[in-house]
């Protein structure tokens, strides 16, 4: 996986303590944590989750601090790791996707994470209730109107910088920024003020996979104090804030949180990853008026000029294979020049060649074209489209499925937009084989290797 994310940060000496040991709880001292963990989390009225890195080291994403970390390799003077997928197509963990289960049912009220690779947005925590307090690799925002864009692919620059791209709103047009900090930018106050008003507010909050070193994100958790609230922090290495603790627990994150959801009652549903892509055919004629010129361009929705990380080539061929002539396209951006007759009505056949990452090697996408018919402008149900490819995906429990989601006509020059929605993996998750079998079931609630994180241990300018 890449690994660009550290390589873009301005250079400095001291990146802190690195190489820090790791400790495991014997399986029976384990085991009595996770109860006591999950019956403080079932008893918990507001309770709030820091994160760091260890919950994204079983995506793939090294961290910076622990034996094979970037620093601590760096340090060493030895290779960094091979990356094993694209940063883009790093899925959530057991542990995410817990998370989202948790706030689905109530008890989570809010996320502050130190991580910028994009997994809790992705796994479908809401926007409103996730602080990302050093940005998010994925996302632009805009400096005039706020609007915030999430991306399939990985920012080109970090340091709060302007991009290529601009707001997409008429009215505002201005230039975007990424929102992933350099070390000498100061915490963002949208992210910093809900986090310290939940902090405030827990009587819990749960520290998962951070070495709690880099201020002044360090001491969120410890505003609960004040107020009666408790902290458990789940990592392999000790931290600085180990003797505030109620609990701390040295154990794999991921097999903490399967045994905490098991003792809850509470199903992990699978991750199902939907991309888009928008296929674009433009149309004129030529100059004695004899034939359709047109331009076939499959591109990403984000921008004409944006890549399409997942796909690796796409193949084009016809209904009438007798007639016209196929081909293939390896490079981006993906165009084909052709011309027929004005009355001509075809049909385009497009397989969509996906990068290593995706769950399934290819799909096909039919695209009907007739130029003396006139296209009618739609937009269906986006929401609910994506919702029932997700659904068809878990039923299936494969990828590939695919719908249009929106068709619209540009008069001038004439152009056909139509953009799809793509099911390209699918992750389920299976607590019980993180667990040893000896969690005890209540009932249940309520009665019933890619770097991208940022967990310092250096101080950071904040405007608090």
């Amino acid at each position: 996986m890449s690994l660009g994310y550290a390589e873009k940060l301005s250079y400095i000496e001291d990146v802190g303590n690195v190489g820090m040991s790791e400790f495991f709880d014997s399986s029976h001292v384990l085991q009595e944590k996770i109860e006591r963990l999950a019956e403080m989390i079932q008893k918990s009225k507001h309770l709030v989750v820091f994160t760091g890195a260890g919950i994204s080291t079983s995506c793939g994403i090294p961290d910076f601090r622990g034996p094979k970390g970037i620093w601590t390799l760096q340090r060493e003077g030895k290779p960094l790791p091979e990356a094993s997928l694209p940063f883009h197509r790093a899925m959530p963990s057991m542990t995410h996707m817990a998370l989202v289960e948790l706030e689905k049912a109530g008890i989570l009220k809010f996320i502050i994470s130190q991580n910028v690779d994009g997994l809790h947005l992705r796994s479908g925590i809401p926007r409103e209730k996730l602080a990302e307090l050093h940005g998010n690799s994925f996302m632009e925002a805009c400096p005039s109107c706020g609007v915030e864009y999430l991306r399939d692919f990985e920012v080109e620059t970090i340091g709060l910088k302007e991009t290529s791209r601009r707001c997409s709103d008429v009215k505002c047009g201005a230039k975007l920024k990424d929102t992933v900090l350099d070390w000498e930018d100061a915490l963002p106050t949208k992210e910093m003020l809900p986090a310290e008003k939940h902090c405030r507010m827990a009587d819990v909050v749960l520290c998962l996979g951070t070495s709690l070193q880099i201020t002044p994100a360090c001491n969120l958790p410890l505003k609960c104090l004040r107020g009666g609230g408790k902290i458990i922090i789940v990592n392999l290495q000790k931290t600085p804030k180990d003797k505030k603790a109620s609990l701390v627990i040295h154990g794999f994150v991921d097999k903490v949180i399967a045994g905490v959801m098991n003792f809850l009652n509470l199903r992990i549903a699978p991750y199902v990853r939907i991309d888009l892509l928008q296929v674009i055919i433009t149309q004129s004629l030529s100059l004695d008026e004899r034939y359709v010129n047109w331009n076939l361009r499959v591109a990403s929705v984000h921008a004409l000029k944006a890549p399409l990380p997942f796909i690796k080539s796409i193949e084009v061929s016809f209904a009438d294979a007798q007639k016209y002539k196929a081909a293939v396209l390896h490079d981006q951006p993906f165009n084909l020049k052709r011309r027929t007759a004005p009355a001509e009505a075809f049909e385009i056949l497009l397989k969509l060649n996906f990068i290593d990452g995706c769950g399934c090697p290819s799909i096909q996408i039919n695209v009907p074209v007739n130029f003396k018919v006139s296209s009618d402008c739609f937009n269906l149900d986006k929401d609910l489209t994506i919702r029932n490819l997700k659904e068809k995906a878990i039923q299936d429990l494969c990828c590939g499925q695919n719908a249009l989601i929106e068709r619209k006509v540009i008069l001038e020059p004439k152009t056909e937009v139509a953009n799809h929605a793509i099911v390209t993996n699918i992750k389920a998750f299976n607590s019980d084989s993180w667990s040893n079998g000896d969690v005890k079931h209540p009932r249940g609630v309520n009665g019933t290797r890619i770097s991208r994180k940022r967990s310092f241990g250096r101080k950071r300018k904040s405007r608090f």
